[in-house]
């Protein structure tokens, strides 16, 4: 096993060297994946396990390294990893989704071969497969700026991981054979922080020093209010970009998304809470963790600080203080504001509107009244290898037009260096949370009603977020600016899980007639390959 796995990274590093250049580092991680008991809540039920750890390991990394992540599949099915909002620049065979990257069979171990090229910030990783999100299986992604590259606050004195996260006491196989029986999940049963139930996780600190931490909201079904009793919150970057340093009592984070927090501890030395709290829903979850000070002079008291609960109207003006740090340099010395977006005239719009519904006497959910399947053979695959018949262009509409949902592989084409607009038109009772593979985007707009041209009056064409994952209020819309610069095959998809699972996907085509490397990388020489591309050669090792 050693000598095959040194076999592998060795070829894994040459190909590299040809594609990312010598200068970059590399930063090499074998992990084995197995399944093994958890009870985050009290209940034992089997969970996914990192080399043993839940959630697993952190991925450290500086802007432009190279991760070399060797992952050994020791389930007794298939397995793939996903990492939510790494950009794999012209390299969507390393999305690690089923439309892109064919599975780890059990048994088995691929090598991903990232670079996480022109990049900062925080973000996850996480198992795309089946139902497996609801095991476990994700970890934290930060990835540094470069040491000459100058950061807009000064190093903190911690840094921590806080990954959140709706969760149920079942076991994800009877989760996901709910699903496939066509029946909808029920409540969750309580909330995780950093894989532990109320009070189970704590955080270190000492008096008068500024601690940083990244927060994700890696759960399957609730947006969740993140606060610290008697502390105040500095957002400092969202999913990559560095923001204007507004001051907030409570941070929402809806599904999928990530942001940084500066907080002081300034107070008396003692324990304090750590809330998380699920938002907009009729019954609150909440869960605990405990900030403890070197010092403190007693354990937490009371109850843990309230937070909002069902207000949309507060979440939306949060979301919409959330700027861009103009004058801040990003993965480059240049600053954030250079790339002057709102002077940029699109060349097309997409209009995207979510629905639910049964097919089949089955629940479905749908983009554009398609309910995504996946196809015998990943799509990037078949693209590559020009196989007919796994899916075709066009299968989904550019807007919505009111029919029954119906099942298909939906694939939208895009030209590549486009510059779009996008507009998720939510006419459903609950918040939506949309993630696209491959990019960051620009939210320019968003409000209650009916998304039409006049709504464009209300973008901000100045220092809109840039992220890659996005909330759509009830009965509300968002409107993005992406500029089509990554060629690929890229999954749009809902971040609510069971929705994603049945149907509220599909993916991106960017498509360019050019070969030329500096569009897209060719296929990974270690590609696995399956499907109607099995018995298919990648390039010569």
């Amino acid at each position: 096993m050693q000598l095959h796995l040194a076999v592998v990274l060795l070829c894994a590093t040459a190909g590299l060297f040809a594609i990312a250049g010598a200068e970059d580092p590399y930063r090499f991680f074998d992990w084995n994946v197995t399944f093994g008991d958890i009870d985050p809540l009290g209940v034992r039920q089997t969970g996914i396990l990192i080399n043993g750890q839940f959630p697993g390991p952190d991925i450290h990394s500086v802007t432009n390294d190279n991760l070399i992540i060797n992952v050994h599949n020791s389930l007794n099915e298939p397995f793939l990893i996903s990492w939510s909002g790494i950009q794999q620049r012209r390299n969507s065979y390393e999305d690690g989704v089923y439309g892109t990257t064919c599975p780890i069979p059990p048994g088995k171990n691929f090598t991903y071969i990232l670079q996480v090229k022109d990049q900062i910030g925080s973000f996850f990783y996480f198992p795309s497969l089946a139902f497996h999100k609801a095991a476990g299986g994700f970890g934290g992604i930060r990835i540094l700026s470069r040491p000459r590259i100058p950061v807009p606050f000064p190093d903190p004195a911690g840094d921590y991981t806080v990954l959140i996260g709706d969760w149920y006491k079942s076991n994800h196989t009877n989760l996901k054979a709910r699903l496939d029986r066509g029946k909808k999940l029920p409540f969750p049963d309580g909330i995780l922080i950093n894989g532990r139930g109320p009070g189970g996780a704590s955080f270190n600190v000492e008096q008068g020093k500024t601690y940083r931490l990244r927060i994700s909201n890696v759960g399957l079904q609730n947006s969740l209010n993140f606060r610290i009793q008697n502390h105040r919150l500095t957002l400092v970057e969202v999913e990559g970009t560095h923001t204007l340093q507004t001051t907030y009592s409570s941070i929402d984070l809806h599904l999928g998304q990530s942001c940084s927090v500066l907080f002081n501890a300034d107070q008396p030395a003692k324990d304090y809470y750590i809330a998380v709290s699920t938002r907009f829903t009729s019954r609150v979850l909440t869960s605990t963790a405990i900030l403890r000070y070197s010092n403190s002079a007693g354990p937490v008291s009371g109850p843990p600080p309230g937070g909002p609960t069902i207000q949309i109207d507060w979440s939306l003006n949060q979301a919409r203080s959330i700027r861009t740090n103009l004058t801040a340099s990003g993965p480059r010395p240049n600053p954030q504001g250079s790339y002057h977006y709102g002077l940029i005239n699109t060349t097309r719009t997409i209009r995207l509107a979510n629905s639910a519904g049964q097919v089949n006497g089955k629940q479905r959910y749908a983009v554009n009244s398609v309910s995504f399947v996946p196809a015998d053979t990943p799509l990037k695959l078949a693209d590559y290898f020009k196989i007919g018949g796994v899916f075709h262009v066009g299968s989904i509409s550019d807007n919505p037009y009111g029919g029954k949902i119906y099942l298909d592989t939906s694939v939208m084409q895009a030209d590549y260096r486009a510059f779009i607009e996008i507009v998720f038109q939510n006419n459903e009772n609950i918040v939506q949370s949309w993630h696209l593979d491959g990019y960051s985007f620009f939210v320019v707009g968003m409000d209650g009603g009916q998304w039409t041209t006049a709504s464009r009056r209300e973008y901000n064409l100045r220092d809109a977020v840039s992220r890659c994952t996005t909330q759509v209020y009830p009965k509300s819309w968002t409107a993005i600016y992406v500029a089509l610069d990554n060629v690929g095959m890229w999954n749009l998809r809902s971040e609510f899980w069971a929705r994603q699972y049945l149907g509220q996907q599909f993916y991106l085509r960017v498509y360019t007639t050019s070969t030329s490397l500096r569009d897209e990388y060719p296929i990974p020489k270690n590609a696995l390959l399956c499907g109607r591309a099995s018995g298919r050669h990648t390039r010569p090792l």
